[in-house]
């Protein structure tokens, strides 16, 4: 009996030792398919300094399809749409518990150049939510922060911080060195600047809030052409002004320090973000696409549901064919409320 013991027991080592050994050759071939690649004549990385919408149609690299062959293997995205995807600029206005997922994860699809704008600095309250940010980074620029984090994340992508508060004075000539925007704020004037900075720059915006359980999505600003090279539009989305043309009280607004929110809820929707402005790169129509309908979140209950939207209103301020808004306002004064407020 004893003997039978033994021997079971050698056996059970034997087998881990060779799953060791499997996983190390594993891990050898991968770097020496690596170190092969990128010592090739022809290899050369994406040209994150020149990224723009008319070099779509640069090839990817050997090293760009195995980085991102699972989602290359999508139909709805294939070799064309992570190309679209490298020479894609995304604004990710906020890096908090919205901004930090959604960019996380346009990093990891490799959308070519993320814009990350916040004045605040990390605090130890915000840890629990804001996956970019660590224990190390407290009273560090979050927009610094999140930037070292997405590096760390994808070095052959462009990450550009801004360390600063968006407001009149700058919204337009930041939202207009790129193609798709985050609104990762919560907060009443600051969805009102970058709606009407979007409407300004046509330009789409990714729109998301989170308090406590709940959470919403939509996108604002959908345009949609017949040919890419065509300047009429075909379609165009409500913008935030459509659904909600004048601000709400500004004790009716709540805030995640004042109301609370579950970590894990604004990690669902900036998920979804990053998700929406992928489909949105890579040419989904706006069927498929959350214009004209929200995403509202419930984690109490655990489900999700679509409330139709009403459509671009003929007479709206800043997307009509006649918008009265020519420049960005005093959103402060507007709202009667803070963008500040967290």
């Amino acid at each position: 009996m004893d003997r039978l013991s033994s021997l079971e027991n050698e056996i059970a080592s034997l087998r881990k030792t060779l799953q060791e050994k499997e996983h190390e050759l594993y891990e050898l071939r991968k770097e020496f398919t690596l170190q092969r690649i990128s010592t090739e004549p022809n290899y050369q990385q994406c040209d994150v300094n020149n990224i723009s919408k008319t070099n779509i149609g640069n090839k990817l690299t050997k090293l760009d399809i195995m980085r991102y062959s699972r989602q290359i293997l999508l139909p709805d995205i294939g070799v064309t749409g992570q190309e679209k995807l490298c020479a894609a600029k995304v604004l990710v206005v906020g890096a908090g518990g919205l901004g930090c997922p959604a960019a996380l994860y346009l990093a990891g699809a490799g959308v070519g150049q993320i814009g990350i704008v916040d004045y605040d600095t990390v605090d130890l309250t915000n840890i629990h939510r804001q996956v970019l940010h660590g224990e190390g980074d407290q009273h560090v620029s979050k927009a610094e922060s999140a930037a070292n984090s997405l590096r760390s994340i994808n070095s052959h992508i462009k990450i550009v911080p801004y360390n600063i508060q968006m407001d009149s004075t700058n919204a337009l000539e930041i939202a207009s060195k790129y193609d798709v925007i985050l609104d990762c704020t919560d907060n009443v004037p600051t969805r009102y600047l970058l709606n009407d900075a979007c409407a300004l720059t046509k330009l789409p915006l990714i729109s998301g809030s989170a308090l406590k359980m709940e959470g919403q999505l939509t996108i604002y600003g959908y345009r949609a052409t017949k040919n890419p090279n065509e300047k009429d539009q075909s379609y165009i989305g409500p913008c935030y002004r459509c659904v909600f043309p004048t601000p709400p009280p500004p004790e009716t607004v709540g805030s995640c320090s004042a109301n609370g929110v579950a970590g894990p809820v604004p990690g669902v929707i900036g998920s979804l973000q990053a998700l929406e402005a992928i489909k949105l790169i890579v040419g989904q129509t706006h069927e498929k696409l959350l214009v004209e309908r929200m995403l509202l979140f419930d984690g109490e209950d655990m489900t999700f549901r679509t409330v139709k939207l009403r459509g671009r209103a003929s007479a709206c301020a800043a997307c009509s064919d006649t918008p009265t808004i020519s420049r960005l306002i005093d959103y402060t004064a507007f709202c009667k409320a803070q963008a500040t407020e967290k």
